[in-house]
């Protein structure tokens, strides 16, 4: 038996089982549906190639992701501005249910 303790992955051996199992189940389905993500691998790459990526490919260095650098900028901004928003009425309507149901302020 000393020739199959590397069989034991785990300490005990029915763990080690229940995962040999389900590792050989996982590599069954992946071969067996191995075409299927080959095709949607390659389907994914043709679609990136025909995408508009925002940056120039004209440009040089760090000019050439202007795009994406302003577009950044103003989703975090906008995020920023958002998250304020939120917490802001998160806050008031706190103040406003700590009054209704007389909860001490902190």
């Amino acid at each position: 038996m000393k020739y199959l303790e590397w069989l034991n992955i785990s300490g005990a051996w029915l763990v080690s089982i229940a995962l040999w199992v389900l590792l050989i189940a996982v590599v069954a389905i992946l071969a067996r549906s191995w075409e299927s993500v080959r095709n949607f691998t390659s389907e994914v790459k043709s679609e990136l190639r025909k995408a508009s990526w925002p940056w120039d490919p004209k440009e040089k260095g760090m000019k050439k992701y202007r795009e994406l650098t302003d577009s950044t900028i103003v989703v975090t901004i906008a995020m920023l501005l958002l998250s304020g928003y939120v917490a802001g009425w998160d806050f008031i309507f706190n103040m406003i249910m700590a009054w209704i149901f007389g909860v001490p302020q902190k």
